[in-house]
This record gives C-alpha cells, sequence and structure tokens, in this order.
C-alpha cells in the first residue's frame, strides 16, 4: 500500500495499449492530419510514467477521433516503459526506468554512445519533436500545489501561455542544471525561431483535479495554436472551463542539492511567498540557504532529495 506520506491515489494510470500502432511508424503516435496548411503541433504526456494525468488528456482526444482545422496534430505517449510498471504499491517508482526523460534533450546528449530506456524513447520520438512548430508537455507533480505552466525565459514562452490562458500561475524558468527538458530542445529555446512550447504542471500525480487540467490546458492549446474552435470542440463533445487571471513569476535562482544532508526547513508545497529576504528555508550540509530578496515565491519545491537534483526554484512575481 502507499505510504502514510503518499497523497490519495484518486487519478489511476489508463490502458493504453490500443494506442501502440499509432500511425508515424513510431509506437504510441498518432499523427492527425487537417490536410490543410498550418502549423504542426504536438501534444506530448508520460515524459514521467507516473505523471498519468497527461494520458487521460490524450486519450480522451483520441476516443473523441478530434481531427485539427488546420496543419497537424501529433499525439506522443513518451515514456510507456515506465507508465507500465506503475504499482499503487510504490506508485513513484514508475517516475522512469533508468534516469529523468526530461533532462536529456540536449543533442549532445541525444547523439552520445550512452544508453538507457529513456534515451532510446527520447532517440525514438526526436524526430517528431523535431518537426513540431509548437508543443505541449503535459506533467504533474509531487506536492498538491496549485498548477503551473511553465514558460521558459523568453518573452514568446511567455506570450503562447497568455494565449492558452490556464493555468492561473505562469513561471518563467531556464530549466535544471542536470539537463535539458523537451520543453528548451532545439528552437523551443531559441529566440530567433518561431518555434515555441510549453510545459503544464496540472497539480499532484494522482489527484483528480489533475486530469481536469490537463483537459482543459490541451484544448485551450488547441484554440490558441488555431487547430480549433469553441464550434469544433463542441462537435467533438469537448467542451471549456471558465478561463482564469494569470500571474507571471519570472525564476532568479535554482538551488541544487549538494549533500546528502540536505532538508528543508519548513513544510513547503510550492508557490510559497517568503516576504523577508535572508530567511532561512533550507541546509544542506553546513550551509543554511536563504531567500535572496522580498516577496520570493518557492516554486516546485522537492521531495526527491538527492545531490544533483534541483531542490527549488525561487522567482519574482511578474506584471500579468
Amino acid at each position: 500500500m502507499p505510504s502514510a506520506t503518499t497523497p490519495p491515489l484518486d487519478l489511476l494510470p489508463i490502458p493504453i495499449d490500443a494506442y501502440r500502432d499509432g500511425n508515424t511508424g513510431i509506437p504510441f503516435a498518432h499523427r492527425l492530419d487537417s490536410g490543410r496548411v498550418g502549423p504542426s503541433v504536438a501534444i506530448t504526456a508520460l515524459i514521467h510514467g507516473n505523471e498519468v494525468c497527461g494520458a487521460h488528456a490524450l486519450d480522451l482526444l483520441l476516443r473523441s477521433q478530434f481531427r485539427p482545422s488546420q496543419g497537424s496534430l501529433t499525439l506522443i505517449f513518451c515514456n510507456v516503459a515506465a507508465y507500465m510498471r506503475f504499482d499503487p504499491r510504490d506508485p513513484t517508482a514508475s517516475r522512469f526506468v533508468d534516469e529523468d526523460m526530461n533532462r536529456v534533450w540536449d543533442t549532445t546528449v541525444l547523439r552520445s554512445a550512452r544508453s538507457s530506456v529513456e534515451l532510446e524513447r527520447a532517440r525514438e520520438i526526436e524526430p517528431l519533436v523535431a518537426a513540431t512548430d509548437l508543443l505541449l508537455d503535459i506533467h504533474s507533480m509531487q506536492t498538491p500545489s496549485p498548477a503551473l505552466m511553465l514558460s521558459g525565459q523568453l518573452a514568446k514562452g511567455r506570450d503562447l501561455a497568455r494565449l492558452v490562458g490556464v493555468p492561473g500561475h505562469v513561471v518563467a524558468d531556464a530549466g535544471h542544471k542536470a539537463g535539458k527538458r523537451m520543453r528548451d530542445y532545439g528552437g523551443f529555446g531559441e529566440a530567433g525561431s518561431a518555434k515555441n512550447a510549453l510545459l503544464v504542471e496540472c497539480g499532484q500525480h494522482w489527484a483528480a483535479d489533475s486530469r481536469a487540467m490537463a483537459i482543459e490546458t490541451m484544448l485551450r492549446f488547441l484554440l490558441a495554436t488555431g487547430q480549433a474552435d469553441t464550434a469544433l470542440l463542441a462537435r467533438h463533445g469537448l467542451a471549456l472551463q471558465p478561463a482564469q487571471p494569470q500571474h507571471f513569476v519570472e525564476v532568479t535562482d535554482a538551488i541544487t542539492i549538494e549533500t546528502e544532508e540536505f532538508r528543508f526547513l519548513g513544510e513547503f508545497q510550492g508557490l510559497e511567498c517568503i516576504p523577508a529576504a535572508g530567511t532561512a528555508i533550507a541546509q544542506d550540509g553546513p550551509v543554511t540557504l536563504r531567500t535572496p530578496y522580498d516577496d520570493c515565491v518557492l516554486i516546485m519545491p522537492t521531495k526527491r532529495l538527492k545531490p544533483g537534483q534541483t531542490a527549488v526554484r525561487l522567482g519574482r512575481r511578474l506584471p500579468a
């Protein structure tokens, strides 16, 4: 059974074997073509196998037999090997098989001699990602924090997040020292490229609300990228919820865990705003880590307290 510290498992994996063959020549990848000129759009799920809300969202779209109104839409179930290992007695263990699949999206790593389950799958789907103009990557979080959109550091990412309109919190960040995310791959992370990408964190991994947020964000992303209008969604039985006011935060610092003795000095869930500069928030061996400025926002504090991992990101609020 889950431990006493594991949140309730209200959202569980669903069968996805029916989507194995796809139509791209790559397992678990489906391309929906409008037959009209338009952008190449992709929505990805299961970069982490225990983040099941994205699988629910893609399943809904495929079962509705959705077709975009312009361009093409590619739907990819990414780390299927990890997803298939889900065990409700230890639900976090299915995050990955060998390594974090969202830290390998650097061409040097992808072309290296290294091998892992996640790297091989990333290499398999890379041609689809490389051909994508606009990407939404669906994730969820360890703790019951409000949903977040991670837009990257560039203005184009924040602009696309505004067009999507949900969730209510948008974080402009540079990712992780441990490796590059899919959201930052190639032109997605280049100011001079028209390519653009968003990563949505839909809420706690197994909370029912994370499914609703994944679906809402996916549908609004289709509207924002011109792949659908509300009438087309309605014809497929898909409806939108009211939009939310958005709040923007710019990440200024990322705290990387240095020692095995790292611990937080409070029960942080994420998006706490610490009023005073110099407030102690964590201890890493002999080093006390403090907020660098007033009104410092804590973003996605981790419970994977291992050296080399990002412990928490620190941010300032921005005008919407």
